[in-house]
C-alpha cells in the first residue's frame, strides 16, 4: 500500500511508532497532488513549503519524546471559505480572489494545535452556493471516480482531494448538504454536526443560521477522531453550544441490539433513483441483521423543505454578502462615475451568476411588502420541519435515507437548469433546516459511481450516528474501495 492510500489512523500509528516520518508522509501527499491535480483540480492554493516545514517540526517533537496528538503529522486540506492566517481564502470568487486573512478560524487553530499539516485550500462553489462545484470562479473540480462527472458541491474540492488521495481528511462547510452530498458522490464519509457543535468563527458566512463546518474522511473511525478534535464551545462564536463532547471513537462498535432505526416514507418516493433506493434499503437490512430494530416514520413537511430553504438561505446570503461592496471588503471595480455606480459595477463584476441569483431572491423575500409573505412564512414552515424531527426522535435513535437522489451527474448537465441543481440537495436540506446532525457513508455503486446512505441523528447525539455508521462499515467493503486515477 502506498502511503497516501492509508487512513488517518493507520498513518498516525506508523508516525508514532516512528516507522515513517511526518515529512515522508507529507511528501507522499504532495507528490500525489502533483501527479493527479492536473486531472482533478481539487485545490485553489497548495501550501507546499509551509507543510514541509511543519512536518519537520512534528518529527523533531516525536524524536524528542514529546507526547503528540493522533492528528500530529497528518496532511489535510481546508475548504477555501475557512480563514487561514497568511494563506489566501478566496471563497472561489473574484470578489475575494486576493483576500489573505490575518487570523485562523477556530477549527484551523484547533487542528494546528493538534499538529495537523495543511497542504492546501480546496475549490468550491462560489461562496458555497451550488451542488456541483461548477460555480467556482477559478476552476471546475472533477470527480475522481469519473473525470467527466461532478464531485458534488459546494465542498467538491475537499471531497475530491480526499477521494483522490491528495489529503487524509478535509474540512468542508455545509449549509444545505454541501458536505453530505459530495461525500456521497465521491464515496467518502462526510459529516455535518449538530448546529452549534463546531465553532463557525472564521467560516465566511453564507446562511448564518444554517452554516456548519463539516468533515470528509475515508472511514468512520477517522471521522470520529477529527470530530472529537473540532467539537466544543468556542467563546468566539456565540452560537456554539456548551454541550459535553464525547470520545466518539470509543463509542464505535457493532452492537446494534439497542438501536432503533427510522425509515422516513417521504424519502423513498418518485425522483429517487431505483438503484440508490435499493442500495440504501439493503444497507438497512444489514443493520437489521446486526440487531437493530427498524420502523417506518413520517416527516410530513419534507416536501416543503426545498422551497423553505431557498427563501431562508438566500435571504441570509443577501444580508451577509452586502458587505462585499468594493468599499468595506473585496474586489473594487474601476471606471465608475458615482457611489451607486461603484457599488453596481463592483458587485456585477465581482459575483458570479448563482451568487447574484440568490442575492436577488433573498433581497426580494426580505423587501417591504413581501417579508410576511415569504421570509416570515418560511420561518414558520421551518419550525414545522424541525418539529417533524423532534417527534420522530421520540421513537427512534437514527433516521436513514438516501443522501442524494442520484449518483454523480455529468459536468455541465444541470448548469442551465437551477431547479434541477437545487433538487440534488432535496434529501439533505430538511435535516439542515432542523439543525440535527447528519452524515453520509458509502453503501453501494451504480455504473462504477458511489452511492451514499444518509444517517441522521438526534440533537448532539453524533455518537449514536457514528456508531451505526461504523457497524455498517464493519460488515461491508465499500470503505476499502478507492477511485482509480
Amino acid at each position: 500500500m502506498k502511503l497516501y492510500e492509508m487512513t488517518l489512523k493507520e498513518a498516525s500509528e506508523k508516525i508514532k511508532k516512528q516507522e515513517i516520518t511526518a515529512l515522508e508522509l507529507t511528501q507522499s501527499i504532495l507528490d500525489r497532488i502533483k501527479e493527479v491535480e492536473p486531472k482533478v483540480d481539487s485545490y485553489i492554493t497548495i501550501t507546499e513549503e509551509e507543510a514541509l516545514n511543519r512536518a519537520k517540526e512534528i518529527d523533531e517533537k516525536i524524536k524528542a519524546g514529546e507526547e503528540v496528538s493522533v492528528l500530529a503529522g497528518i496532511p489535510m486540506a481546508v475548504k477555501d471559505n475557512i480563514c487561514t492566517d497568511g494563506v489566501k481564502t478566496t471563497c472561489a470568487s473574484k470578489m475575494l480572489e486576493n483576500f489573505v486573512p490575518p487570523y485562523d478560524a477556530t477549527v484551523v487553530k484547533k487542528l494546528n494545535a493538534a499538529g495537523a499539516i495543511m497542504v492546501g485550500k480546496t475549490n468550491m462553489d462560489e461562496f458555497a452556493m451550488g451542488s456541483s462545484t461548477e460555480n467556482s470562479y477559478l476552476k471546475k473540480t472533477k470527480n475522481p471516480w469519473d473525470l467527466n462527472k461532478v464531485p458534488g458541491g459546494s465542498s467538491g474540492g475537499s471531497a475530491a482531494a480526499v477521494a483522490a488521495g491528495q489529503a487524509f481528511y478535509a474540512l468542508g462547510s455545509d449549509t444545505g448538504g454541501s458536505v453530505k452530498q459530495p461525500a456521497a458522490l465521491t464515496g467518502l464519509v462526510g459529516l455535518r454536526p449538530t448546529y452549534g457543535r463546531i465553532s463557525r468563527y472564521g467560516l465566511i458566512a453564507f446562511g448564518s443560521s444554517l452554516d456548519q463546518v463539516g468533515i470528509f474522511t475515508k472511514d468512520v473511525t477517522d471521522c470520529a477522531i477529527v470530530l472529537r478534535e473540532l467539537a466544543g464551545k468556542d467563546k468566539m462564536d456565540g452560537t456554539s453550544a456548551e454541550v459535553e463532547v464525547a470520545d466518539y471513537e470509543k463509542h464505535l462498535d457493532k452492537d446494534m441490539s439497542n438501536i432503533k432505526i427510522g425509515i422516513p416514507k417521504e424519502y423513498f418516493v418518485e425522483g429517487i433513483d431505483a438503484d440508490v433506493k435499493k442500495a440504501v434499503l439493503d444497507g438497512v437490512e444489514k443493520l437489521k441483521e446486526l440487531g437493530a430494530t427498524v420502523k417506518e416514520v413520517s416527516l410530513p413537511h419534507t416536501d416543503s423543505a426545498i422551497a423553505t430553504y431557498y427563501v431562508l438561505a438566500p435571504s441570509e446570503a443577501s444580508s451577509n454578502l452586502a458587505r462585499f461592496d468594493g468599499i468595506r471588503y473585496g474586489y473594487r471595480a474601476e471606471g465608475y462615475d458615482s457611489l451607486e455606480g461603484l457599488y453596481t459595477k463592483t458587485r456585477t463584476e465581482g459575483f458570479g451568476d448563482e451568487v447574484k441569483r440568490r442575492i436577488m431572491i433573498g433581497t426580494y423575500a426580505l423587501s417591504a411588502g413581501y417579508y410576511d409573505a415569504y421570509y416570515k412564512k418560511a420561518l414558520k414552515v421551518r419550525t414545522l420541519i424541525k418539529k417533524d424531527f423532534v417527534d420522530a426522535f421520540e421513537d427512534v435513535d437514527v433516521i436513514i435515507a438516501p443522501t442524494a437522489p442520484n449518483v454523480a451527474f455529468n459536468i455541465g448537465e444541470k448548469t442551465s437548469d437551477p431547479m434541477a441543481m437545487y433538487m440534488e440537495d432535496a434529501c439533505t436540506i430538511p435535516s439542515c433546516l432542523a439543525g440535527v446532525p447528519g452524515m453520509s457513508i458509502p453503501c453501494g455503486f451504480k455504473d462504477g459511481l458511489p452511492i451514499g446512505m444518509q444517517i441522521i441523528g438526534n440533537y448532539f447525539d453524533e455518537a449514536t450516528m457514528l456508531k451505526v455508521a461504523h457497524a455498517f462499515e464493519s460488515v461491508t467493503e465499500f470503505k476499502d474501495q478507492r477511485a482509480k486515477l
